[in-house]
């Protein structure tokens, strides 16, 4: 396998030629691109071939905001849009995701007949590229419905009470693709993650499964996902990231690499039985306890959990001001600061957007009357300059 007549062993060898520095092409630049950098051949890499390489990486709150304002410029976008908040919560997009996403928008705010680009239109955009098209269509039994908000909600009231994970946004159970609802936060970037936001990551992926057990009393496959992920996320916290007790600062997860440019069908990097034993018995208690917390969380919080079930089914949606409203008449004295903590950081968030729009919209003003009383002293002095010239013709005639 991936041996010397493979064609992309050819294609190789014809690039390494082109590339060998003996005929008289110094004007010739060349330039590639790749998603995978780690697979090329440390050949194609060397001084004289590519040698330098540009990261690309994906843009950041700022970046994702102001891509969302070239893209926007020239589309009718209500004042009331604040591309700050859509940054937030398009974490992970790049620049064809955004610029799709704005194109959405528009899409959606045209089917319905309006004037102008609103906020809601971009929050189901949103959802629309990252989830798939909303299934109004489809059917779905009052048992189901009633699982998947009991679901959702376990997740919403989990983020409100740990202190670590990010705001949340929304929550809704409008089925859109494989999903039968979702809930959304206000994500950040960050470059390092504690070991205590991976613990109430995990927490909070394992909600949805906990609140099931709560009030239903049963299981469902709702919570594939979310046990996935948290899985997951348990693994690199043991293997890789050295967060585990046991296994210490070592890295013992098993590389793999695919069949590319002359390399061996896979590369493994074996572990001991033992090791092995001990990672998955790690994996296993960080999962249990971040249940057991979770479990611990919405037993306390059971009538608070049915009546946001309650609401979730009759209204569909839930933003993040009704979530707040309606916590803040099942908790006790000692958790009002905490929640009201959390809540007052979100209005932050969102009055900090509000500002820079404010600053905008008065810059674009501005611009906007220098520009006006520019074109109205070049009309001025056209004008001048043609009465001018009639009066000398009438001279001339005289």
């Amino acid at each position: 396998m991936g041996g010397g007549h493979d064609e992309r062993e050819q294609t190789l060898n014809q690039l390494l030629v082109e590339m060998d520095g003996f005929d008289p092409n110094d004007s010739v630049i060349i330039i590639a691109a790749t998603n995978r950098p780690d697979v090329l051949d440390p050949a194609l890499l060397r001084p004289g071939r590519f040698d330098r390489q540009v990261v690309v990486d994906l843009p950041d709150i700022k970046g994702r905001e102001e891509i969302l304002r070239v893209h926007s410029r020239k589309l009718p976008v209500s004042k009331e849009v604040r591309l700050g908040v859509i940054a937030r919560i398009t974490s992970g997009f790049s620049g064809a995701d955004l610029a799709n996403l704005v194109n959405e928008a528009a899409l959606l705010a045209a089917r319905k007949e309006k004037k102008k680009i609103e906020m809601e239109d971009f929050d189901e955009a949103k959802d629309k590229v990252t989830l798939g098209k909303a299934r109004k269509s489809k059917v779905i039994t009052d048992v189901d419905k009633k699982i998947t908000a009991v679901h959702e909600v376990g997740h919403v009231i989990c983020s409100m009470f740990l202190d670590k994970v990010e705001p949340i946004h929304k929550v809704t159970i409008i089925p859109r693709g494989f999903t039968g609802g979702a809930t959304h936060f206000m994500q950040t970037d960050k470059s390092y993650y504690s070991k205590s936001y991976m613990l109430q990551s995990i927490v909070g992926l394992m909600g949805g499964r906990a609140a099931e057990d709560v009030i239903l009393k049963e299981l469902s496959t709702g919570a594939s996902n979310d046990i996935e992920r948290a899985t997951d996320l348990a693994k690199q916290m043991v293997c890789n990231w050295g967060m585990s007790e046991k296994i210490g600062p070592m890295t013992v997860s098993k590389k793999e690499s695919q069949v590319f440019l002359g390399r061996d069908i896979s590369h493994t990097e074996s572990i001991s039985e033992q090791t092995a034993q001990i990672i998955d018995s790690e994996v296993r208690e960080i999962i249990t306890k971040a249940y057991e917390k979770a479990i611990a969380i919405l037993s306390g919080k059971k009538e608070l959990l049915e009546k946001m079930a309650d609401m979730l089914m009759e209204k569909e949606t839930l933003e993040v001001e009704e979530i707040f409203a309606l916590a803040q008449n099942y908790i006790s004295e000692d958790e009002v600061n905490d929640l009201e903590k959390k809540y007052k950081a979100i209005k932050e968030i969102k009055k900090e957007f509000d500002k820079a729009a404010a600053e905008e919209e008065k810059t674009n003003s501005l611009e906007n009357e220098e520009k006006f009383q520019t074109e109205k002293e070049i009309t001025n002095s056209e004008e001048n300059g043609e009465t001018e010239i009639a009066s000398n013709e009438e001279k001339e005639e005289k």
